[in-house]
């Protein structure tokens, strides 16, 4: 029996969707695919990483395209396509012009790619979700996207730089949309087993929290042209290789809702339990009432969001 490698294919040659090609061929989740208008800019990017396997060692093979032909038989696809935000714009600036993206993008994943997991990258992020689970019409457990884990790693990352502990011991989580009103969990945070109220003040928690809310801005002021890459791409990649691998892994996701925590046909980001088939369901927690009102009020802006989303032409 020859055994025939995973594919994943990565739409969009930006720094995002470069970076997620960069981890997943490191990674060795299979052959890589990097997709993009500009077929020079996937072409290039795709040689380049190509050459680095030698040095890196690793044997997935990276090819660039701009022809969705080449997607074909993907296990898996990553949506970065989209305008990047610059300074003084919120992810929801971006709107109009990341769902035609999207749109176009996913028309082409639907052709070629139609029993692939969709994780989406774009923003704004649950919006976009939703414009790229219209255009697929693919059952709900195969388009994801990409928020939670990303947020959480931020959370995360500046609980361990706070408490001088490695990263590896911290485990937290954010639910929620993606943007200002998402709902980092402190009470869920655990620092080697040991809840993070006992090792921090609550001061200090609260400036944690707030630096993770806006850690997206945080980066883009600092870049000036362009928005956060590194941690992004990682954080796909982190929910390619679980579905890849049918790991079972409990990560933080952006997914249709059906009832859960009393939101349907709404993208949120909710604990989820990846495997082969995209998402296998929703571990819902009891939220205390603050937590509570913090997802309604998250709620209240995505739906708001998808509202002016179908107002659009796109």
């Amino acid at each position: 029996m020859v055994h025939k490698r995973k594919k994943v294919a990565v739409i969009g040659a930006g720094f995002v969707g470069s970076t997620a090609a960069h981890w997943a061929a490191q990674k060795e989740l299979g052959d890589v695919v990097l997709l993009d208008i500009n077929e020079g800019a996937a072409k290039g990017k795709a040689l380049d990483l190509f050459e680095a396997s030698p040095v890196e060692q690793f044997d997935s093979k990276v090819t660039g395209t701009a022809d969705y032909k080449d997607i074909a038989d993907s296990d898996v696809v990553i949506l970065t396509a989209g305008m990047p935000r610059k300074p003084g714009m919120s992810r929801d600036d971006l709107l109009q012009t990341n769902a035609k993206i999207v749109k176009a993008c996913c028309e082409g994943i639907k052709k070629y790619a139609p029993n692939s997991v969709v994780i989406v990258v774009s923003n704004p992020l649950d919006a976009m979700c939703t414009v790229a689970k219209q255009v697929l019409g693919f059952p709900r457990e195969r388009v994801i996207g990409m928020a939670g884990v990303l947020d959480s790693a931020r959370f995360r990352s500046f609980v361990a730089e706070a408490l001088d502990v490695s990263v590896k011991d911290v485990q937290g989580f954010t639910l929620g949309g993606h943007g200002d009103t998402m709902v980092p969990m402190p009470r869920y945070c655990f620092v080697g087993g040991v809840p993070l109220a006992e090792l921090l003040p609550q001061d200090k928690i609260d400036a944690i929290v707030n630096r993770a809310v806006n850690g997206g801005a945080e980066i883009v002021k600092l870049l000036q042209t362009g928005s956060a890459y590194y941690a992004p791409s990682a954080s796909a990649v982190q929910m390619a290789e679980a579905i890849l691998k049918d790991q079972g892994r409990i990560l933080p996701c952006a997914v249709e809702l059906d009832g859960e925590y009393g939101f349907k046909g709404l993208f949120m980001g909710v604990l989820v339990r990846l495997d082969g088939k995209g998402f296998k369901k929703v571990i819902e927690l009891k939220l205390n009432d603050q937590e509570r009102a913090m997802l309604e009020k998250s709620g209240a802006a995505v739906r708001e969001l998808v509202e002016a989303l179908a107002k659009l032409q796109y």
